[in-house]
């Protein structure tokens, strides 16, 4: 019985899905055609995110781990650990004046409707060909000059293996943060793993902690930048919430 509630919970998902994406469609189609409307078309698919998460009965709890503060002017390179769909969300729920594009598979943008949306308001990447990954930089860099911070899940992917807690991290975010001079924000997610994995037979509705772990300025070298970032979101998921 349990199964076939969770079932029947997930099946809620796609009916969100379906009727938030044929509502916004339209003005976020419409509203992506030219680069100065983003920030409208914005303002929908933050709606749709918001609609999804908590549609599906979930919340979230902000801990800062830092005093710095979000510059509503600045751009930045936002990062944080990925294990469930839920992670594309919350930085949109998170981000209500920064404008955000995601760097997403290619793959995704063959799912009908939703992928036309997707080619726009997202930077590609066809993680086949070297050449599409080279790219991704100077569009990501593009983005950000034109207002858009870039969201980057550094894992790379969702590790088949459920035991990992954290899984090393791919260059991508820290190459674009050092070479185009733009600080990172630090976000990790703990709850969603156990909440809504990508094992259908699993998952539940609750509170999910969302670590601000901290602004990383592109001063320090890759290597350091990686490592810093990649502890703080180790700590924060091995931390024992009192």
């Amino acid at each position: 019985m349990k199964v076939f509630l969770v079932y029947l919970w997930r099946f809620w998902m796609v009916i969100l899905g379906t009727v938030f994406t044929l509502i916004f469609f339209l003005p976020v189609y419409i509203l992506s055609f030219r680069k100065e409307h983003y920030k409208y078309c914005y303002f929908f698919i933050r709606l749709w995110a918001m609609g999804m998460f908590f549609g599906m009965g979930f919340r979230y709890r902000l801990i800062k781990e830092t005093t710095k503060k979000i510059d509503k002017n600045q751009a930045y390179v936002i990062i944080s650990n990925h294990t469930s769909i839920m992670d594309v969300m919350l930085p949109c729920i998170l981000f209500p004046n920064h404008p955000l594009c995601y760097v997403g598979k290619k793959e995704i943008e063959k799912i009908p409707i939703f992928g036309t949306v997707y080619r726009r308001v997202c930077v590609m990447v066809d993680r086949r060909s070297a050449r599409s990954r080279a790219d991704v930089y100077r569009r990501c860099a593009e983005r950000m000059n034109e207002g858009q911070s870039v969201v980057i899940f550094p894992e790379g992917g969702v590790p088949d293996d459920t035991s990992i807690i954290l899984d090393q991290f791919k260059d991508g975010a820290f190459i674009l943060s050092t070479k185009h001079k733009f600080p990172i924000a630090v976000y990790t997610f703990k709850g969603l793993k156990e909440m809504f994995p990508f094992d259908n037979k699993k998952g539940f509705p609750g509170r999910v902690d969302v670590f601000f772990n901290d602004i990383l300025m592109p001063d320090l070298p890759l290597k350091d930048l990686k490592e810093k970032a990649h502890e703080e979101m180790r700590l924060s998921l091995i931390e024992k919430l009192k």
